[in-house]
């Protein structure tokens, strides 16, 4: 057990979401928060470690597509 201090708008919102018979620890544990947003230090280390958050397959196909593409002269065609 922790207790905590909250600012009345946060009580106000957390109360809110309650259930009826629902504990303040139930409504927190089945809140979501959403993950945090990235920072450049960290995307870099994933790019860095082989991660791109782009499915190989959608890779694939993209490649598949270039080599299909075909240039033309005429920039209007």
């Amino acid at each position: 057990m922790k207790t905590i201090t909250l600012q009345l708008d946060a009580y106000e919102k957390l109360r809110s979401a309650k259930k009826a018979g629902e504990s303040f620890s139930a409504v927190l544990r089945r809140a979501s928060f959403g993950a945090l947003p990235l920072t450049g230090k960290a995307l870099q280390a994933y790019l860095q470690s082989g991660g791109s958050g782009v499915p190989d397959t959608y890779l694939d196909s993209v490649d598949e597509a270039a080599k299909r593409d075909t240039l033309t002269d005429d920039p209007w065609a």
